[in-house]
């Protein structure tokens, strides 16, 4: 499963600039956890990341589940563009 195509999946709905979205996988701490970065303009990074924080929580809470399947631990981070 490319994680990182179901998070874009996930959050391109969500966005007004879905040109200017991009969903990287960067190298974790070890081989047991994935970081993905969320790259998007600052109005879609708020969107993303919603009132104190609720959106982003619940976006890790689902990538979290998904990454069950390949055993490893995941993190998100939200970058502007």
């Amino acid at each position: 499963m490319e994680l990182d195509k179901v998070l874009y999946d996930l959050v391109k709905p969500m966005v007004e600039n879905t040109d200017q979205l991009e969903v990287r996988i960067m190298p974790g701490l070890n081989d047991k956890e994935i970081q993905l970065n969320v790259y998007a303009t600052d109005e879609d990074i708020a969107r993303l990341i919603g009132k104190k924080g609720s959106m982003a929580t619940a976006l890790r809470q689902v990538m979290s589940v998904a990454s069950h399947a390949e055993n490893k631990r995941i993190s998100i981070k939200f970058e502007q563009i």
